[in-house]
């Protein structure tokens, strides 16, 4: 037993180190990386997400969102109707397609504004805490919120070309 408290340190880090770890993008999973990363990025959100939104969730401020979505978050998430992108297609973790997956995306507007805020490492998803004000952090934050009951004037702008 104690051998093997030196052995399996002594493999892990030979198997770090000689460069078996896939970090391609198109590379195979790391045994239990799903289950290692999902745990450590849900724990953290749900601590440190805001329980009460900043920003109300009226027209404008929806509509103020779909604009931020359209400009910063298509490239990844796309639009209602679309197919991903190359670039969406090139990543690993691939980007939640937001208006076709409805298991990702519908966590509580704090956490929406948590993800956003501050992105998520190793993942591709920026945090935009200093691109964006806080208001329009909460704007596109109350956008992906209620992105399933969007106005005809928050649609139109994401179909705009």
């Amino acid at each position: 037993m104690f051998i093997g408290w030196i052995v399996l340190p002594v493999v892990g880090f030979l198997y770090l180190r000689f460069g078996y770890v896939p970090v391609a993008v198109d590379g195979p999973m790391i045994p239990f990386e799903e289950l290692l990363a999902g745990t450590a990025v849900r724990a953290r959100i749900a601590r440190e997400a805001p329980a009460k939104a900043a920003l109300a969730a009226t027209e404008e401020h929806i509509v103020a969102g779909a604009r931020i979505y359209r400009e910063r978050c298509v490239e990844c998430h796309g639009i209602p109707g679309s197919t991903p992108t190359p670039e969406a297609k090139g990543m690993f973790p691939p980007p939640p397609q937001f208006f076709d997956q409805k298991v990702m995306g519908n966590e509580p507007v704090g956490q929406n504004y948590w993800i956003i805020a501050n992105g998520i490492r190793l993942s591709g998803m920026p945090g935009y805490k200093a691109a964006l004000s806080e208001q329009q952090l909460w704007q596109v934050s109350q956008f992906m919120a209620n992105r399933a009951d969007l106005s005809a004037s928050a649609t139109a702008i994401l179909s705009a070309k």
